[in-house]
């Protein structure tokens, strides 16, 4: 189990695992999941930018929604601590990088209205980038459980590959709750990738919303890579939002398409520092959202 963090009196709480008091009511909440490349030069510049975007998208109709980060930096953590809409409305579930394995990590910011049970991560057993699955537990009416997943598989290429049993590996904790929900880069860039939900017993919430493998309006990486790494590679769905249980997803779509930084010495640094970029994008991936309703 690992403690969350809530902003009180001025400043980051650290807050314990366990029981909840006050536990209302959860008739639907929306998941934003992005992956903002920690290899890009300026990375505070570029956190801010994302930020800022997503400042715009949070409060979506009313609907709780929580925030998955798939690659962040120490540095990332201390910008998503001083924003005032975050403290006012996040619990964070990593404000240092004491519970990663390496430089970069994933956290999750859960809305202070959801009652938060646990914290915990589960690293995955064949990994050779010290990859995990993190996880936080919302406690439901009649003792019921949602759990909320965050994960990075392994990137690349790699004989024999490790993407099934990590998500595997995921899958099997996700079952264990009421409902649960996964965000995240997933890397989906081979065949076998398409039907790792299938194999694992989840669906997949851009399929289950009309979507289509293979065409190029699913696609979440690719648009706003390097000119070089996107002829060299094309555009592939990596990023993912998966679920199970008592849950039915009423829309889905992508978000951060061409946020940018803007002006200033920043725009031409980056352009300069990160060869090929055609714009100066602060990632290279869309974020992907989901609406759900609970129907437990």
């Amino acid at each position: 189990m690992q403690q969350y963090h809530i902003f009180d009196q001025g400043s980051w709480a650290s807050v314990p695992s366990g029981p909840c008091r006050e536990i209302a009511a959860l008739n639907s909440f929306s998941i934003l999941s992005w992956n903002i490349d920690f290899t890009r030069p300026l990375a505070d510049e570029r956190m801010k930018a994302a930020l800022a975007h997503l400042k715009t998208l949070y409060r979506r109709e009313g609907k709780p929604s929580i925030l998955m980060f798939n690659e962040c930096l120490d540095s990332d953590l201390q910008l998503m601590k001083g924003e005032d809409w975050i403290q006012q409305t996040y619990a964070i579930t990593d404000v240092s990088i004491e519970h990663w394995t390496h430089s970069y990590g994933t956290c999750i910011l859960i809305p202070k209205s959801m009652p938060i049970k646990a914290v915990f991560r589960v690293p995955y057993p064949e990994t050779a980038m010290g990859r995990d699955a993190l996880f936080v537990e919302v406690a439901l009416p009649q003792d019921k459980i949602l759990r909320i997943c965050s994960t990075h598989l392994e990137s690349l290429v790699r004989k024999p590959p490790l993407r099934p049993s990590q998500l595997a590996t995921a899958a099997q904790f996700m079952h264990q709750a009421d409902a649960s929900v996964l965000g995240g880069d997933l890397n989906a860039i081979e065949d076998f990738d398409n039907t790792l939900h299938v194999d694992n017993g989840l669906k997949d919430a851009y399929l289950e919303n009309g979507g289509e493998e293979g065409v190029p309006a699913g696609m979440t990486w690719g648009q706003m890579a390097a000119t070089r790494s996107r002829e060299m590679f094309g555009l592939s769905r990596m990023d993912k939002i998966l679920y199970c249980g008592g849950l039915e997803v009423e829309a889905f779509g992508t978000f951060g398409m061409d946020v940018m930084l803007e002006g200033g010495d920043a725009e031409e640094l980056i352009m300069e520092m990160a060869m090929g970029l055609e714009k100066a994008w602060v990632t290279d991936h869309l974020g992907v959202w989901a609406d759900f309703r609970v129907v437990l």
